[in-house]
């Protein structure tokens, strides 16, 4: 997202397939290389479009927001990639930001203040969790607290949780970067494979390429809850729920079933969403780097076994090329996205819905032309925002005007 824009920023390979095949054909015809006889292409199938849901903007003057995100209440918190976290408050954006971390955080590549969390008993406890790169390119896991006005954190309250070391051989990109309460009340942490190709997200002594899942109720540091799927492991990280993962930029819980739903940035060619059911025990290997997509990575075959595969990918296309997770609609503004998964594209702004009953396959939301969603958020009600990290501007859905 970020400094130079992503690193989905450099994966940008000019034309789509599509377009690509039609001009080549029509080079071939000019050559007579294809015979009368030989039918054209076909067309491609245009997407399906919900002209029923419509984007509107809602609040704008954000510097690169990246992280939309309520404390239970009728505000949003808006998380700057700078550092700081502004809050939306009886419809204005305040001045003084709630928290500015600006001059802890670098701005390289993916780096910055990437994620943001309130405590489950944030009414009572005023804890609030975030997610940044400090000096050194390493992830930070801190808790802070609110001050005495609730629209200002308590900036001396820092207490570092969680520090997910790198070293010299990994890049300034794919740090994931997203914290969520569970319906556990656990806090779970996206962490990236550092963009050195994927090894570490086979790993399991390193915390990178993982979703991570905390107990942060404690008075002091985390703990690891007993039934974390690796507790006993020799040689793993009790932290680890999930693993398999690339660069999982934005994942979220169905606030109606606890389903889980991990957005993975691909390498060189699909993009996919992840499920885990509000059942599962953890442990789910998403199959970075053996599998991309649904697809083998590398080589025309690979062994499967053991993996948990995407429930939906879209190719490196016209479509988009770096994806961004949203949320599963629970509000009462847009009945028409009612249990749909909602997410997009950053390269090509594009937004869809897509959910198990429609057999997962993708529908179109308009959209305004020339946006970089970087980030989705809902407010205490569900009701669902992105973020265009290009100018500034938050837009909420809402029921199209007939």
């Amino acid at each position: 997202m970020l400094g130079g824009y992503p690193s989905r920023m450099r994966r940008f390979r000019g034309l789509g397939p599509t377009l690509v095949l039609a001009t080549l054909a029509s080079a071939l015809a000019a050559c007579g290389a294809l015979s009368p006889a030989t039918p054209p292409p076909s067309p491609p199938t245009p997407p399906r479009l919900d002209k029923t849901v419509a984007l509107e903007v809602a609040y704008t003057g954000f510097d690169h927001p990246v992280g939309i995100v309520n404390a239970g209440d009728s505000r949003l918190f808006v998380v700057e990639l700078a550092g700081a976290i502004r809050v939306v408050k009886d419809g204005a954006v305040l001045t003084t930001p709630f928290l500015d971390l600006t001059g802890m955080v670098p701005t390289n590549g993916e780096q910055g203040l990437l994620g943001l969390a309130f405590d489950p008993e944030y009414a009572t406890n005023g804890r609030f969790y975030v997610h940044y790169i400090n000096l050194d390119g390493d992830a930070v896991i801190a808790r802070y607290e609110v001050s005495g006005d609730p629209d200002v954190a308590a900036a001396g309250s820092a207490e570092p949780l969680l520090t997910i070391h790198r070293g010299a051989d990994y890049s300034k990109f794919h740090y994931g970067g997203q914290l969520a309460f569970g319906p556990d009340g656990y806090l779970y942490v996206a962490s990236g494979d550092g963009a050195t190709g994927g090894d570490p997200s086979r790993r399991l002594d390193t915390l990178l390429g993982k979703i991570l899942r905390i107990d942060v109720s404690g008075p002091g540091a985390y703990s690891v809850p007993s039934d974390n799927p690796f507790v006993g492991t020799p040689g793993a990280r009790a932290e680890i729920w999930a693993y398999g993962l690339r660069n999982p930029w934005r994942f979220s819980f169905d606030r109606a079933t606890g389903d889980l739903y991990i957005a993975d940035v691909g390498e060189d060619a699909y993009e996919e969403v992840n499920f885990q059911p509000a059942a599962s025990k953890g442990g789910e290997d998403y199959g970075w780097n053996v599998m991309e997509g649904m697809h083998c990575y590398g080589s025309d075959t690979c062994d499967k076994s053991g993996l948990t595969l995407p429930v939906l990918e879209y190719e490196h296309d016209d479509t988009g090329r770096s994806i961004t997770g949203g949320y599963v609609y629970r509000g009462r503004q847009v009945p028409g996205l009612e249990g749909a998964y909602v997410f997009g594209d950053f390269m090509t702004g594009e937004v869809w819905r897509s959910s198990a009953a429609d057999d997962w396959a993708m529908t179109q939301i308009p959209a305004p032309a020339g946006i970089m969603i970087t980030t989705f958020g809902e407010d205490a009600d569900g009701e669902l925002y992105l973020a265009d990290f290009k100018a500034g501007t938050l837009y909420r859905f809402r029921t199209a005007p007939k």
